[in-house]
């Protein structure tokens, strides 16, 4: 198994979820837990990135505490729960198995709080994140309870021919430089909250804008393919929800992984792809897989190595989720 990624929930084989099935709840109980010197360290981390690097900025992000899938079963009173699973949804269960299959669907349950780009780099992405996650262990029964856990997207996109597209990261980009990831990114509180500036945006003002933070993550993946592949948005499907996976090398952050199709071709979206798009500095080349050979990745491939972890989670999803697309 490969140590710099992990698998935290995915969907059965075949039984990728649409926009229409996930809810979310909102809270600051779901927000990162502080304590004073932890503030201090972030400020300073913050401070000396700032000196170096003056055109960062603070954006807010969206913070996962928790995931569930849930069996819902569909009668005359509407949904109804039959079973929650912490990490995945198991065939044989006799708890559903009760139930024709018809009546039954499944529902994606995520808990998000509010975090930001400053606090990810002083908790997550800090020299401090293992000592962070030894006290959330200890004080909170909960390893990540003090970190920023930002949740990220990312999409395995195939093109009308079958093929997935990998994109080679620039040198220039702070985390995994030069390997092989997924197009992918962030669900932007601000595209929720477009008139409130990035500093005021809270959690109070995303309650009762449940369905449209829901939106929002899974728009944002289309958003992310379309500047970072340069492929027009209206040429990608809805995207299929796969599962979550786990980046080590940053403390377990948490990426959200779905499964998108493009009506356009392979030579047709690497034309795209040469002629530049909004993010074209993110990645120096591209490169497509075929079906067959994503099935066969693991981590004894040539190829694996050169993956950032966001890539190996992705197909690893697919692989379980996705087999036969």
């Amino acid at each position: 198994m490969d140590p710099e990624v992990s698998l935290m929930l995915h969907c059965d084989p075949l039984q990728a979820l649409g926009e229409h099935q996930t809810r979310i709840e909102i809270s600051d109980r779901f927000n990162r837990q502080s304590f004073p010197e932890i503030e201090q360290h972030i400020e300073a981390v913050w401070s000396d990135r700032v000196t170096q690097e003056p055109w960062l900025f603070n954006g807010a992000k969206f913070r996962l505490h928790s995931a569930m899938l849930t069996v819902m079963e569909n009668g005359p009173m509407g949904e109804q729960a039959v079973q929650n699973k912490g990490d995945q949804l198991e065939s044989g269960d006799t708890s559903s198995d009760r139930l024709p299959k018809h009546e039954l669907s499944c529902v994606l349950n995520l808990q998000l709080g509010l975090t930001c780009y400053r606090d990810y780099l002083g908790t997550n992405w800090s020299r401090e994140a293992a000592n962070l996650q030894s006290h959330g262990r200890n004080e909170r029964a909960d390893p990540q309870a003090f970190l920023a856990q930002p949740l990220g997207v990312g999409a395995v996109m195939a093109t009308a021919d079958g093929d997935v597209v990998l994109l080679r990261r620039s040198q220039k980009v702070a985390e995994a430089a030069g390997l092989l990831d997924i197009p992918g990114g962030h669900p932007e509180p601000k595209m929720v909250c477009p008139e409130v500036s990035e500093e005021a945006i809270c959690v109070e003002l995303l309650q009762g804008k449940e369905r449209a933070v829901v939106s929002e993550i899974f728009s944002s993946v289309c958003a992310e393919i379309s500047d970072e592949v340069n492929v027009p948005v209206g040429s990608l499907s809805k995207p299929l929800f796969m599962g979550i996976a786990l980046n080590h090398t940053s403390a377990g952050r948490p990426s959200a992984e779905f499964y998108v199709r493009c009506t356009l071709t392979t030579e047709e979206v690497r034309d795209f792809y040469r002629r530049g798009g909004p993010e074209a500095h993110e990645s120096t080349d591209i490169l497509f897989l075929s079906r067959a050979k994503m099935l066969q990745l693991n981590d004894r491939s040539p190829l694996w190595s050169e993956m950032c972890p966001s890539a190996k989670g992705a197909v690893l999803l697919y692989q379980r989720v996705m087999p036969d697309y």
